[in-house]
């Protein structure tokens, strides 16, 4: 299997870089880049694709607005997210867009083209330490859309079992189905189906779009661990 990838970063030196240690792993090809958002739709429609690694800060048009071109009706390309994290706050705006997850920049090698896999067979890359430490970043600095509006979402909460809500909370908190598992004292394969079942009841594409309604409706708040 190859996974077709393009890079999206708005400085040469990254793309670069990036394009030498992915293309060193045979399951991977490097089929383009593009310098900011708007090049890359252009290079879309000219090159078949399985995933778009994209930067969040660019000139012309920025990595929010371009991944919710990209993932516009769900069929395009999935796109991860790189991000600095101590300068990119909008990488929060491109989960809601529809990215399937996040990497920081210094991402090791083998967590990269992890990820890039995991996101190619349709899994969210939600990195525990990282989950955390970006939501609380700008759940800090931003009011929470269901406090704003907390009719509709509130209701989909409350539509879970206890057991599913206790399982949200800890998704919520980035841990994985094997740390969720051993927390609950349950099978892996049980918390499996639980995460499946809440994603339905709540209308929700994957983990990630899990863990954002989960801060925005208040059922975990910044900080909690």
């Amino acid at each position: 299997m190859t996974i077709r990838t393009v890079l999206v970063d708005d400085q040469e030196l990254i793309r670069t870089g990036l394009r030498m240690v992915l293309e060193s792993r045979p399951q991977i090809e490097v089929v383009g880049e593009a310098g900011d958002g708007d090049t890359a739709l252009d290079l879309l429609r000219t090159v078949e694709a399985d995933v778009v690694l994209m930067d969040v800060r660019m000139p012309r048009m920025g990595g929010v607005e371009a991944t919710r071109r990209i993932r516009a009706g769900g069929t395009g390309p999935r796109v991860l997210i790189l991000t600095t994290f101590d300068l990119d706050e909008y990488a929060y705006d491109a989960l809601q867009a529809g990215a399937s997850g996040f990497l920081l920049k210094d991402t090791p090698l083998d967590d990269l083209a992890s990820a890039i896999a995991h996101v190619h067979l349709g899994d969210a890359v939600v990195a525990p330490s990282t989950t955390r430490r970006l939501l609380d970043h700008f759940t800090r600095a931003r009011p929470r859309a269901g406090a704003a509006d907390p009719g509709a979402r509130g209701r989909r909460i409350q539509a879970l079992t206890p057991r599913e809500h206790e399982v949200l909370r800890l998704v919520a908190r980035g841990l994985s189905n094997a740390e969720i598992a051993a927390e609950l004292v349950l099978s892996e394969g049980t918390v499996k189906v639980h995460v499946g079942r809440i994603l339905t009841k709540l209308g929700l594409r994957d983990r990630v779009q899990a863990v954002v309604l989960a801060y925005e409706t208040g059922l975990v708040e910044a900080g909690e661990h």
